[in-house]
């Protein structure tokens, strides 16, 4: 085997370079969360989103949409103190 080529070739570490540790962007992806460039910003009272809740889980057919529906309803009303089970 000292005559073939194969002696020849010098192995490279794995440890090196970008395999061992990827580039890296500085900051966290997270930060843009939040931030808009409108003027206008119109948030919706609790009280209005739990009635937009109740009627689009009266209109739901999508037993995964119904689901979603009903856990944030039970969210809100368990933060409230009015949850019964």
């Amino acid at each position: 085997m000292t005559s073939s080529n194969l002696s020849k070739i010098k192995p490279k570490f794995r440890t090196s370079g970008s395999v061992s540790q990827p580039r890296r962007k500085a900051g966290s992806p997270l930060k843009d969360i939040g931030v808009t460039k409108a003027k206008v910003v119109k948030i919706t009272k609790q009280d209005d989103y739990i009635h937009r809740l109740y009627d689009a889980l009266d209109k739901a057919e999508d037993p995964k949409l119904k689901n979603f529906l009903y856990q944030e309803i039970r969210k809100i009303l368990i933060q409230r103190g009015q949850w019964e089970q």
